[in-house]
């Protein structure tokens, strides 16, 4: 049912940001529920806060998608903020859909986004305020099913005791295949309903594999108890990427990326060691120059964004980058129409891309080297030179803009006191060069992140950093940067650090750590304002678990890690031959000039039948 106007109507006054909670946005798809050609009702749910969730590219994708179905309704929900929830629990206020504030009970299918571990208990607080159980073993048929995905669910066990069913990979064609079988299965039973889905390729259903455990603690192994259930589940791959979104939602208030994204490429072909997504989003399919033109033609049209962010992981890398860039910019010359381009590589990057660029010059540039030194970028197979980025730095600076931001990390692997050191003089070579041109009023923002050793990755075998060593590395670098108003220093907590390191390897058993953390008030953990290391170090005292075993334990080289049953398409043996070459200090070429042979061509093959060439890239 409808949630009672007169009590939302009561409430919004009292809180920040009421705008969060009304729906109606400009480019918002309201459909008749009581429509009988609707079968199946879905609720897309991020699990954060509206400014966030707002700019969250695959749920948008995934709410155009499924609206362009007649036989589908979809609607947005996300996370209250304490104010509002603390008001919703006093009048009893379940969670909504925006568009049209049906309670979250009364869809079929609860399809939360799970792009980063930190959201974990902000699902149970979605959970528990649309009035479900938090436990899937206690919902049946009389509650919406309930499934996931995202980049946190290529390690799914942590939330296997709260999620009916993950999918894994991308979700464009496997959302369609869910979609044809929910209306066949809407009147079985709940585990009928589950053993249908379990058959779909991509779709985990936790409570059909049993884990058992070793005498230490280590996993022995995960294995399926039902027929339906596969051994191991490959992530999904879509050969040919669909047309982008072109009709974003306006929001009516500022939100964290206030400008419309445009995915240019998916996947990526530099092998970086370190990074999760580099690995699960492989191989590289770009999309067709013209098809991006005219999309941003449309997005212009339909919203009036004033800035149009080129999303990829390596913007840069796209092969027709420099033409796309000179095309958009001459077309809205006059109409001051920004380009953003968010993931930047500097050994990629060209004094041409940067002359189309400065056309829509903001206030900073921004590069992520990731380490200082050239021994420790090779180590992590950033094979790019200190001298190439001093190099691009020049041509910045030289051409106008007055803040560039570095971005790198502690705690890497073979990082040594010389390596952090590195961070402080490179920083201050660039912030020389921008004086040059500048004088006082260049500057330099370092944001210094702590490395966490991510599943799927060559450096999953490496445990997290102690915690003193990360304290006393970023106490060097403070004492490095010192006061200075034109090199601005940022870190993070190391605490934050560590939790983010147990949800992402943990295994099944961190349920009940979860669900005790959220009774104990944990909740937006990825707001430093919000986060409570002492009631998740309480929750791991009471049920016998160390976060140090889970988070900075090395693994032995054939230990059975929580995620080996989820399959990426890059081999366990590859990244484990990656991870002992990082160890020699190798490096490895780009995948678009050598072939490495990771297993992503095995898996990729058989869903690429008549694909045209020279669409993807491995």
């Amino acid at each position: 049912m409808q949630i009672e106007y007169r009590k939302l109507d009561r409430i919004l006054p009292q809180v920040e940001k009421p705008a969060r909670y009304v729906g109606g946005e400009y480019n918002s798809i309201i459909k008749d529920w009581h429509d009988p050609t609707i079968l199946t009702k879905v609720a897309l749910v991020f699990p954060d806060v509206y400014d966030l969730g707002m700019s969250n590219l695959g749920l948008a994708i995934l709410y155009d998608l499924l609206n362009q179905r007649p036989d589908v309704l979809a609607e947005r929900a996300y996370v209250p903020w304490p104010d509002m929830e603390s008001l919703m629990r006093e009048v009893g206020l379940p969670l909504y859909g925006l568009e049209s504030r049906h309670e979250l009970r009364d869809f079929d299918l609860i399809g939360l986004s799970l792009p980063y571990q930190q959201l974990y208990t902000n699902v149970l607080t979605v959970l528990d305020l649309a009035g479900l159980p938090l436990l899937s073993a206690d919902r049946d048929t009389t509650y919406p099913l309930v499934c996931a995905g995202g980049n946190a669910v290529f390690n799914p066990e942590p939330m296997a005791d709260f999620i009916d069913f993950f999918v894994i990979g991308e979700g464009e064609e496997v959302i369609m295949e869910i979609m044809a079988v929910l209306p066949e299965i809407k009147q079985a039973d709940r585990a009928t309903q589950l053993r249908r889905l379990a058959k779909i390729a991509g779709v985990y259903v936790p409570r059909f594999y049993a884990v058992s455990y070793q005498a230490d603690g280590t996993i022995a192994a995960i294995e399926p108890t039902i027929a339906e259930a596969a051994p191991y589940i490959g992530k999904r791959i879509v050969p040919i990427l669909p047309p982008p979104i072109t009709k974003f939602i306006v929001p009516f208030v500022d939100v964290t990326f206030n400008r419309a994204s445009i995915e240019i490429q998916r996947g990526c072909t530099r092998g970086c060691r370190f990074c999760q997504a580099g690995m699960i989003f492989r191989p590289v399919r770009e999309r067709p120059l013209e098809q991006l033109v005219k999309t941003i033609d449309e997005v212009v049209a339909s919203t009036g964004h004033e800035e149009i962010g080129l999303l990829s992981l390596s913007s840069s890398d796209y092969s027709q980058i420099e033409l796309l860039v000179k095309t958009i910019a001459e077309k809205y010359r006059d109409r001051f129409l920004n380009i953003g381009l968010p993931s930047l590589r500097i050994d990629s990057f060209s004094a041409d891309l940067l002359e189309t660029l400065e056309r829509n010059r903001k206030s900073s540039f921004t590069f992520a080297p990731e380490a200082a030194s050239d021994r420790l970028r090779q180590v992590i197979n950033k094979s790019i030179s200190t001298n190439e980025l001093l190099e691009t730095a020049d041509e910045v600076f030289k051409r106008g803009w007055r803040l560039i931001k570095l971005y790198f990390m502690i705690g890497q692997p073979t990082e040594t006191e010389e390596d952090v050191l590195a961070i402080a003089k490179l920083a201050k070579q660039v912030l020389a060069i921008g004086r040059k041109y500048h004088g006082g009023r260049a500057k330099v923002r370092v944001g210094v992140s702590t490395f966490v050793p991510q599943p799927h990755t060559p450096f999953q075998w490496v445990g997290l950093a102690d915690l003193n060593d990360i304290r006393r590395k970023q106490a060097i670098l403070q004492q490095e940067f010192g006061r200075s108003q034109s090199l601005i220093f940022n870190w993070n907590k190391p605490e934050e650090t560590l939790l983010e390191t147990v949800l992402g390897r943990g295994d099944r058993r961190l349920g009940a750590v979860i669900k005790t953390a959220w009774q104990k008030g944990c909740k937006f953990d990825a707001w430093t304002e919000w986060h409570r290391h002492a009631a998740w170090r309480e929750s791991f005292a009471e049920h016998n678990l160390d976060p140090a075993w889970y988070a900075q334990r090395p693994r032995d080289l054939t230990e059975v890690f929580p995620w080996d049953h989820i399959r990426t398409g890059v081999t366990k043996q590859w990244l484990l031959d990656d991870w002992q070459a990082a160890q020699r200090g190798e490096t490895k070429e780009d995948c678009r000039q050598h072939c490495y042979n990771c297993g992503i061509l095995l898996q990729f093959k058989s869903q690429r039948a008549n694909i045209p060439p020279k669409t993807w890239q491995c």
